[in-house]
């Protein structure tokens, strides 16, 4: 193998997605709409979201997959245009996040976003502002409406800020910025989106 095949863009960003399967994805949403229902729309939304990525040119598309294995995950990721897929690993939403960024500094990219797939109305303009706001800083959050983010990007390994956060509260974006004020770091925040969690966010988007 050519030493130039290991050579990746500085950029990277990292969709962290769960296989589509009815019963084991989006279980609030599936208790309001059945679980079928719940798993055809994860499965579009994964569709969405990668689409999205795909417009943006110079960056390392990487699906970062829970619910399936390597071989599932390597087929899932090639049928949605990722360059590549990796496992998400055990543990919680922190732990894998904090997992994923380690992974990705450790490639040698140099500005990691990490976004879901919860995000009907995602844009690749969204995905190219959230890139430019780190000539503002080495922090990038998109404010999500129920209190939390939909995006958070870093040009540096930065667990703490991952570390004791209430995950699935509406109270994550604002431990996130007492943590960062911690650290010192003044984030660029881009425009508020609203994820597709429960059955009452399915609402802007019938007909």
């Amino acid at each position: 193998m050519s030493p130039l095949t290991l050579i990746r863009p500085r950029r990277q960003l990292v969709v962290m997605a769960r296989w589509p399967a009815a019963g084991r994805c989006k279980s609030r949403l599936a208790a309001g709409i059945g679980p079928e229902a719940a798993a055809r729309i994860q499965s579009r939304l994964s569709e969405h979201t990668m689409a999205a990525a795909r417009q943006l040119g110079g960056i390392d598309l990487v699906l970062a997959v829970s619910g399936l294995g390597p071989r599932g995950a390597r087929r899932w990721g090639q049928s949605l245009g990722a360059h590549r897929a990796v496992p998400q690993g055990i543990g919680g939403l922190g732990s894998r996040m904090a997992r994923q960024l380690a992974r990705a500094f450790g490639e040698g990219a140099q500005q990691v976003l990490l976004i879901g797939t919860d995000l009907p109305l995602l844009s690749s303009a969204d995905l190219e502002a959230a890139f430019a706001a780190f000539a503002q800083s080495p922090l990038v959050l998109g404010p999500a409406s129920d209190g939390g983010y939909w995006l958070i990007g870093l040009t540096a390994r930065r667990s703490s800020l991952l570390s004791g956060i209430p995950w699935g509260s509406n109270d994550v974006l604002r431990r996130t910025l007492e943590r960062a004020a911690f650290e010192e770091l003044d984030p660029a925040l881009l425009a508020v989106h609203s994820d597709l969690d429960r059955p009452g966010d399915l609402e802007p988007w019938l007909g």
